[in-house]
């Protein structure tokens, strides 16, 4: 499943797949405030990038949620990894408004950073236990309300590891950016 859309000049895209595997400036990691890098997205990151983004990661920890950093790739396709945590310590369930910082902290990171196109796995929807659907439409509504402030963002994409995911991404960008 592809999905495509253009809002305001900005490409937002939604894929299956390993997030891992794509070529673009930026993936961003749902992070820990430790930025220590175990499971879900982060150990994936980890085991086919390398130890080195763990490794350059850890110079900035503590950070909070709602704040990211970028760090290497590491032996990946993307060219940065940018770290925002939903929550403060490894495997801790979540709300919703951690979710919103994350995304904007993800966001503001790109933004000052130059990079023009970034990937996004679900937030908090792996070890933070958030549902799906409600996870989608905050990440889309706080991208949307980015977008409106105006961004130097080109292509945003949405990466569902499994389809009810990528689903749940299309849905909710079907009816925030229109």
């Amino acid at each position: 499943m592809s999905f495509k859309r253009i809002y305001k000049n900005v490409k937002v895209s939604v894929v299956v797949g390993d997030i891992t595997q794509l070529e673009i400036d930026a993936i961003v990691n749902p992070a820990n405030s430790l930025l220590i890098m175990g499971g879900g997205v982060a150990g994936s990151i980890k085991r086919l990038g390398g130890r080195e983004i763990e490794n350059e990661a850890l110079k900035y920890a503590p950070v909070s949620v709602g704040k990211a950093i970028t760090t290497t790739a590491g032996k990946l396709k993307a060219k940065h990894v940018i770290h925002a945590p939903t929550m403060e310590r490894p495997a801790m369930s979540i709300g919703q408004e951690n979710i919103r910082l994350a995304t904007n902290g993800a966001l503001k990171c790109a933004e000052e950073n130059q990079i023009h196109s970034i990937a996004f796995p679900g937030l908090g929807t792996g070890v933070g236990g958030f549902d799906l659907k409600k996870a989608a439409k905050i990440m889309v509504s706080a991208l949307k309300e980015h977008i409106d402030k105006g961004t130097i963002l080109k292509e945003i994409i949405f990466v569902g590891f499994q389809e009810n995911l990528a689903d749940a991404f299309r849905k909710a960008v079907e009816e925030i950016l229109i």
